[in-house]
């Protein structure tokens, strides 16, 4: 290991891994004893660069960015999104998760493509992919953001709500008078990130998550967190 990488990734002489508790497909767990894909992965990333890993915990994607935005964290765990890489330099996604919406049960809304239409409001998490992702692609619709999407929909009594699909497929399951629509409006690819350094640093991270996925350690961390509803991603070309 060069000692200019390790500086590089883990600059105070620890790996300071900004981990999302509010995405539970990839981390469970309190602040202070958390788990999941996310925290092996941190583990294992500092394991190789021989150094010690400390986490710190958020609840939601926006705040574990502005951790890495700003300097508090080393490594994160985020959707690849535009709108974040003019800050943080992305490896390959290691794991993929379909975002989906929930409607009302009577609602003539059946394809996600039928969401965007004027006058409809959908519920989101704001700074959450999805979020970064309608924003982007949603013509029609209106947005309305807060702390949990679902919630807001649910609350509110809007039109859809946008989230991951296990966690909406829960939320509806304890609803009566909401259904999920099957297909999903978006792939949410997940991968490692880090505050822009030197390029070697993401080639680097890069060819550690590509091991990784091809070794089976990211499948068996989601098998050992109960988390199959994430898909490993392919292995990058």
């Amino acid at each position: 290991m060069a000692i200019d990488l390790r500086d590089d990734l883990a600059p105070t002489g620890v790996l300071r891994a900004s981990i999302n508790l509010g995405n539970p497909v990839l981390a469970q767990g309190t602040p202070e004893q958390p788990s999941g894909v996310t925290v092996d992965l941190a583990r294992e990333v500092a394991r190789r660069l021989e150094v010690p890993v400390e986490f710190l915990c958020f609840d939601a994607a926006k705040q574990s960015f502005e951790a890495l935005a700003d300097g508090r964290a080393d490594l994160g765990f985020l959707a690849i999104e535009p709108a974040r890489a003019g800050q943080v330099a992305f490896t390959s996604p290691y794991v993929i998760i379909e975002g989906v919406y929930v409607v009302p049960e009577n609602s003539s809304i059946t394809t996600p493509a039928g969401v965007d239409r004027a006058g409809i409001r959908v519920g989101v998490k704001e700074g959450s992919a999805y979020d970064l992702f309608l924003t982007r692609t949603l013509q029609h619709a209106t947005i309305v953001r807060g702390a949990e999407g679902v919630d807001l929909f649910h609350v509110e009594s809007l039109d859809a709500g946008a989230g991951i699909r296990k966690p909406v497929e829960e939320f509806v399951a304890r609803t009566p008078g909401t259904r999920v629509i099957p297909d999903r409006f978006m792939e949410i690819r997940q991968a490692v990130c880090a505050p822009k350094r030197h390029a070697d640093t993401t080639i680097w991270l890069s060819d550690q998550i590509e091991q990784l996925k091809a070794s089976g350690f990211v499948a068996d961390s989601l098998k050992r967190s109960g988390r199959l509803d994430a898909t490993v991603a392919p292995l990058s070309d």
